[in-house]
């Protein structure tokens, strides 16, 4: 069964995929929004799109295309706590003209309920640890700009409930079991029904591109305490293992194939650690010259996507004994072990 032919079949299992257009090249397109129908009536919506004009016009455009309204939705799961895929939550709650429950891991919940961290506040932290990994002051303030920008795409929400792994969420058509697979995030979940071999991946597993695995310091800007890509690769080991027919990602198309996806992401990674293993053959360098001669022509708004990929790298390959890391004059510095 070809992934163009199942996604009409999904329609037979009351699944719709509404994409939502965002400002982000990077994520590999428009951001995916599911309408899963409910067993009593009504909607559950896993990830809500981001929180502008255009996103909402987008997807109240969908919804009636669909011949479907917000008030409809019941609840929304929101996969994880990025601005495109929690952003829309506050306005459909505020459509649906009541309680609207908002279901996320509690390691995301900071990102997006109300009175959690916000950039600003964060911003010192993460700018302190950037310039520990070599990146100048310049960049800094580039990099400060465009996480307040992106962060005011999407508006806090009042109430968001916990919820966790091994949790199943029935609908209509579908058991929908939660699965925590951090990586990308330290608490992104996934939604697997094991007798459809539906799988909803969001940013976990897309077909295109590789996901961001980004710095996440701790609740107080604790170094080191999430590594993203040592996590996301014992996540992907686990995904392998899943029986799964059809992907619903986070963006693009739905597609097969789930164990070919995978092979092709550690094969990437593989190549870039190789990259940066040479790149250190010169010898150590800090994070930001690292991250430099990996991604050139990189912009300084898009420095802490660059700098994020490479420092997840040189985590995996400091997990391996290859690399070590050493504080020299405030910057780390970055050189081949042994």
């Amino acid at each position: 069964m070809t992934a163009a032919i199942a996604e009409r079949d999904l329609a037979d299992l009351g699944v719709f995929r509404i994409p939502v257009p965002i400002p982000f090249p990077q994520a590999g397109g428009p951001v995916n929004v599911y309408l899963v129908e409910e067993a009593g009536g009504g909607l559950l919506l896993f990830d809500s799109g981001l929180g502008t004009e255009v996103a909402r016009s987008a997807l109240e455009d969908g919804f009636a295309r669909l011949g479907r309204r917000f008030s409809e939705v019941t609840r929304i799961v929101v996969s994880h706590g990025h601005v495109d895929h929690y952003g829309g939550a506050r306005a459909i709650q505020e459509a649906h003209g009541g309680e609207l429950p908002v279901l996320a891991h509690p390691l995301d919940i900071p990102k997006m309920a109300e009175g959690g961290w916000r950039w600003r506040d964060q911003a010192p932290r993460y700018g302190a640890y950037l310039a520990r990994l070599g990146v100048p002051a310049d960049v800094l303030a580039a990099v400060a700009r465009e996480g307040e920008r992106g962060f005011g795409m999407a508006r806090r929400i009042a109430e968001v409930k916990a919820v966790g792994a091994g949790e199943v969420i029935a609908t209509r058509h579908l058991s929908l079991e939660l699965l925590h697979m951090p990586g990308h995030t330290p608490g992104l979940l996934c939604a697997h029904d094991r007798e459809r071999r539906i799988f909803l991946s969001d940013d976990h597993l897309l077909e295109r591109i590789s996901p961001n695995p980004l710095i996440d310091l701790g609740p107080e800007g604790e170094e080191g305490w999430f590594r993203p890509l040592l996590a996301y690769l014992d996540s992907l080991e686990r995904t392998r293992r899943l029986e799964i027919d059809l992907v619903l990602p986070g963006h693009g198309p739905p597609f097969g194939g789930h164990r070919r996806t995978i092979d092709a992401l550690l094969r990437f990674y593989d190549r870039r650690q190789a990259r940066i293993r040479e790149v250190l053959g010169r010898g150590p360098l800090p994070a930001w010259q690292i991250a430099r001669e990996l991604f050139p022509a990189a912009k300084p708004q898009e420095a802490f996507l660059v700098v994020s990929e490479t420092v997840a790298n040189l985590e995996v390959l400091e997990a391996r004994g290859e690399v070590a890391r050493v504080l020299d004059g405030g910057v780390y510095g970055f050189g081949l072990a042994g």
